[in-house]
């Protein structure tokens, strides 16, 4: 007979942001690894519980859920040649830099990535890794290991590049693999890694860079598969106009068009950026229920446009937020990332369609669509017991009166305790176990050695 789980009540918060209509102003009882039911204000916890966290100073909201990401662009941040570039020069000037990883830059750059979302209150986090050059061919195995070391959640997205330079690509040979080779690695990690069902922390999907970065036979093979091994499919769509323009000339074909041609368009599917679809494309991908990650902060950074995020959503798209690259954004904190995303759709569609609540939906419940879970994302009885708390003690907040639009509209930056089902894994703004000084000391040695090398 197993031992009964230790519950904790997470006592009459200052604020509480659920996701569901039910009311918790009295705060949450977690037991195990989820949420056992919510307390109404003023209510007490249907059974005693084990342990009582007064939660008066914290605003409490579902962990944020990062849709899309390169962790190993860590390690190029603001690196001066392609800090006012836009994407594609962008991506050229890059490539040979990122050609020189290795497995240990990969392992420091998905720890920090990972370390300085966590920190924003991210509890899970999609990451699309593409590049394999030689002695990196395991790179999802390394990501997978400092994922369980931090005690995360994470999609680990198994990339791919084909088309090189000499193919009419951007990315230069280097880089690239066969089709064979991309096939059979993306069938190992899904059996060696991928876990189904609620309360999974690893999870496998299958990512193609681009249409600019991969063949029609890729594209297709990779739908294949993840049909058949029941995985998700995520790649970068519609990001720039320079995207349009070359698979009008590649493909004849506009981006959702090809999206459907190569067997793409359908609700395993979740994108990146999404920004320049036309009305009738917006439909489409309504109807297929295909998934978009907007990516505000690096939109902005590379000049790309503004996503129509809410018609998007309001035609049955499910929309998710993503930090994107950390040298394209050039950061890995959610809690920004919200605030940016509510205030650049806000330039579009206005302030009363996108509210404080609106945009925190996104990045969590949205998110979790996006990634196809229904067990986060929201904060209710059965859901996993993934949540960040904040608390609004800095001078930023001084002044302000709805706790939960304060986090975004008095810009917070960094959470005070983070629980990923059921345990904590950050405390008083630290990270359970990790050394934080040590990891920056050498992460950044890492960053100025992969420039060294590209020099």
């Amino acid at each position: 007979m197993s031992a009964p789980q230790r519950s904790i009540w997470l006592k009459n918060p200052l604020g509480i942001h659920t996701g569901d209509s039910a009311d918790a102003r009295g705060g949450l009882v977690i037991a195990g690894d989820r949420v056992l039911e919510t307390v109404p204000v003023g209510g007490e916890p249907s059974q005693p519980v084990d342990e009582v966290v007064d939660a008066s100073r914290h605003v409490i909201i579902p962990g944020l859920i990062n849709t899309h990401h390169h962790f190993y662009q860590t390690l190029t941040r603001a690196w001066r040649p392609v800090v006012s570039a836009e994407l594609f020069p962008w991506l050229k000037g890059l490539y040979g830099v990122w050609a020189g990883l290795t497995p240990r830059d990969l392992e420091l750059a998905t720890t920090a990535a990972l370390a300085e979302l966590l920190l924003s209150g991210c509890t899970t986090a999609a990451d699309h890794h593409y590049l394999f050059p030689n002695g990196l061919e395991e790179g999802i195995d390394v990501q997978v290991e400092v994922v369980r070391s931090l005690g995360m959640r994470a999609t680990l997205t198994r990339g791919s590049m084909s088309l090189g330079e000499k193919d009419g690509g951007l990315p230069p040979q280097t880089t690239v693999q066969d089709a064979d080779t991309i096939l059979s690695d993306s069938e190992r990690l899904i059996g060696a890694y991928h876990e189904r069902g609620e309360g999974a922390r690893v999870q496998i999907a299958l990512a193609p860079c681009s249409p600019f970065s991969v063949t029609t036979g890729v594209m297709r093979d990779t739908a294949d598969l993840a049909a058949r091994r029941d995985v998700r499919l995520h790649t970068h769509l519609a990001e720039t106009l320079d995207e349009e323009d070359f698979c009008r000339e590649m493909f004849g074909l506009r981006t959702v068009d090809y999206l459907e041609s190569v067997g793409w368009l359908s609700d395993r599917t979740w994108l990146a950026h999404g920004i320049h679809f036309d009305d009738a494309e917006i439909a489409r991908l309504g109807a297929a229920g295909t998934a978009v990650s907007h990516c505000a902060t690096s939109n902005m950074r590379l000049a790309s446009g503004i996503a129509r995020a809410v018609e998007l959503e309001e035609a049955g798209a499910p929309v998710g937020l993503g930090v994107d690259g950390s040298a394209s954004n050039d950061g890995s904190n959610m809690i920004q990332e919200v605030r940016q995303a509510l205030y650049l759709q806000r330039l579009r569609y206005g302030a009363a369609s996108v509210t404080p609540e609106r945009a925190l939906d996104w990045a969590t419940a949205g998110s979790a669509r996006a990634l196809g879970r229904n067990d986060i994302g929201v904060l209710a009885p059965g859901k996993q017991a993934d949540l960040a708390m904040f608390t609004l003690d800095e001078l930023r907040f001084s002044g302000s009166h709805d706790p939960v639009a304060a986090l975004l509209l008095c810009g917070a930056e960094r959470a005070d305790r983070v629980m990923v089902g059921g345990t904590w894994r950050v405390l008083d703004g630290q990270i359970v176990g990790l050394d934080l000084p040590q990891l920056i000391g050498h992460h950044s040695e890492a960053a100025r050695a992969l420039l060294a090398r590209h020099s």
